[in-house]
């Protein structure tokens, strides 16, 4: 594709936030939330609430998208959307949407894999922050999906290393649910982590073979801990909150790098970009940016607004895909278990 005006719709429903997004030529004129507060009196995403919220949300969303970046729909060259993976409820709602927005504009519809732009969001154009050159490691982390990817091209990825079980945002949230904390818990441990001593208490980091993660042990472990502690201690919660969130969390990260560590020295790669809502983390920021010290790694972290679910970074996978004339059929469905 010659031409060099061209604007894409990103809509992003693949879980509780119901998101678009307007591209221009790589960067991004609008990038709109909806976020869904209702869950948080459940402790999680409800996905029959999630997939109704959606339902409300998608047109108003998109009109805002539009209406920010200062275009109208007319003006669209194509729509992107996430395909999977993601709760079916919820992706059906923005595939549908999609096709039919397209369908009526007459323009290209693009599909996009979730945990594809959670790395591609690395490439849209963001003063300040460089764009990590191929190939590099990309570590994906969430609260469903914890992968560490070999990027050799924009869509030549390899998953080379991923979680056996639960993901590590789920083994933040669960941690934090245990304490007491309300949900998501990340945020709220990654603040008092900043208050306590990370080596307070000590908790056995899973031992898994090669590049594979596993957290259900973990969770486990601090579960029997806290148990163990406020039998002996009805207060010790109470009085040790900010020095257990610091612990878990380190230990937390120190999984995290160790694998990074073994993947960089089986690859012999050593940029690194991180990816999806977890990386918002401070804790794990600092540890990447201490890497780049302590064993020469050079690495990426996106724009804050990028990291967690949003449709910027579908925006720019379907913008990539435009330049291909990579497009979806009007038949395209959509995919809970989609695989990079």
């Amino acid at each position: 594709m010659k031409e060099q005006n061209i604007y894409i719709l990103g809509i992003e429903s693949s879980c509780d936030d119901t998101a678009a997004s307007v591209i221009h030529n790589g960067k991004i004129l609008s990038n709109v939330v909806a976020t869904q507060k209702i869950h948080e009196e459940f402790g999680g995403v409800v996905p029959e609430l999630a997939s109704r919220a959606h339902q409300q949300n998608i047109v108003p969303v998109v009109h805002q998208a539009l209406k920010k970046a200062n275009i109208t729909k007319e003006q669209l060259h194509a729509v992107a959307f996430t395909r999977g993976p993601g709760l079916m409820g919820s992706l059906l709602v923005g595939t549908s949407f999609a096709k039919s927005l397209a369908y009526g504009l007459n323009i290209p519809l693009i599909d996009v894999n979730h945990m594809q732009a959670h790395i591609l969001a690395h490439f849209i154009d963001e003063e300040g922050f460089d764009k990590p050159p191929f190939p590099f490691l990309a570590m994906t982390i969430s609260g469903g999906h914890t992968q560490i990817v070999r990027v050799d091209s924009y869509f030549d990825m390899t998953v080379i290393g991923e979680t056996i079980d639960d993901a590590v945002g789920e083994a933040f949230d669960k941690s934090g649910k245990i304490l007491g904390l309300g949900y998501p818990a990340g945020p709220e441990i990654d603040k008092r982590a900043k208050l306590g001593n990370p080596k307070a208490f000590k908790f056995t980091k899973p031992k898994v073979d090669g590049l594979n993660f596993s957290f259900s042990g973990f969770k486990t472990a601090v579960l029997y801990f806290i148990q163990r502690e406020v039998k002996a201690n009805p207060n010790f919660i109470e009085e040790n909150l900010n020095d257990i969130c610091a612990s878990i969390q380190y230990t937390i990260i120190g999984i995290l790098i160790d694998k990074l560590k073994l993947a960089t020295k089986e690859t012999g790669i050593s940029h690194i970009a991180i990816g999806g809502g977890v990386s918002a983390n401070s804790g794990i920021r600092q540890a990447l940016k201490d890497g780049e010290q302590k064993f020469g790694w050079t690495t990426y972290v996106p724009k804050f607004e990028f990291t967690t679910d949003n449709a910027a970074m579908i925006a720019i996978v379907g913008y990539l895909k435009f330049l291909e004339e990579d497009f979806a059929e009007q038949d395209v469905v959509a995919s809970a278990r989609l695989k990079i």
